[in-house]
């Protein structure tokens, strides 16, 4: 059973394949490189649908998707549904200065990451009648979220991971994300905890376990 993976983002094909490990088995994941659609959604969830919708319609498979960021508590919220964007340049040095100066010196300096993974699963080629859809031509739509709390740092450490890895300080750890292992930090993330989630859903809808 084939299961598109809806980005075009090298650094998150990299990181979910490694993510999702054992949990594939039986599934053969494949890469995407139809065309990105807007993702104009209010919320993580929404723009992950958006993404495996389009992924799914362009193929006709199965396809999973995910939308993350950063949410600071001092700056309500922000940058939120627009991290990767944050600075107008979808540059992650930029991005992350902008963050730090925006935040300046507060003391309160909590955050979190939030993942939302979406699987939606199309209906088979054909399958609608003269009678009308039946259920198995229903595209069927899952969303699972996860969250990593902590803290922003003062200055960038660390030069593993991506984005805001090198600002972020996971609570219980007195180091940043970028200094984590690619294995430390998808066994903790945001990512690892909403596809550990949804994965489930995935075998079940895909191979009827």
């Amino acid at each position: 059973m084939k299961l598109v993976l809806a980005t075009h983002n090298a650094h998150k094909v990299d990181e979910l394949r490694k993510i999702l490990g054992d949990a594939l088995d039986g599934i053969e994941l494949i890469g995407y490189d139809g065309p990105e659609p807007v993702e104009d959604g209010d919320t993580f969830e929404e723009n992950a649908l958006i993404k495996a919708r389009a992924a799914a319609a362009f193929t006709g498979l199965p396809s999973i998707a995910d939308d993350s960021g950063i949410s600071v508590d001092e700056l309500d919220g922000a940058p939120g549904i627009h991290s990767a964007r944050y600075a107008g340049t979808r540059d992650d040095r930029d991005n992350l200065e902008l963050l730090l100066e925006n935040l300046g010196d507060n003391p309160n300096r909590a955050a979190h990451f939030t993942c939302a993974a979406a699987l939606v699963v199309p209906p088979p080629v054909g399958s609608v009648g003269p009678d009308g859809p039946p259920e198995e031509a229903i595209s069927h739509e899952f969303v699972e979220l996860g969250i990593w709390h902590g803290s922003i740092l003062e200055a960038p450490s660390g030069v593993n991971g991506f984005g805001y890895d090198p600002i972020f300080t996971p609570v219980g750890l007195s180091v940043s994300s970028a200094e984590l292992s690619p294995d430390e930090k998808n066994a903790v993330s945001h990512r690892a905890l909403a596809f550990a989630a949804i994965m489930p859903t995935v075998r079940r809808e895909l191979l009827g376990e």
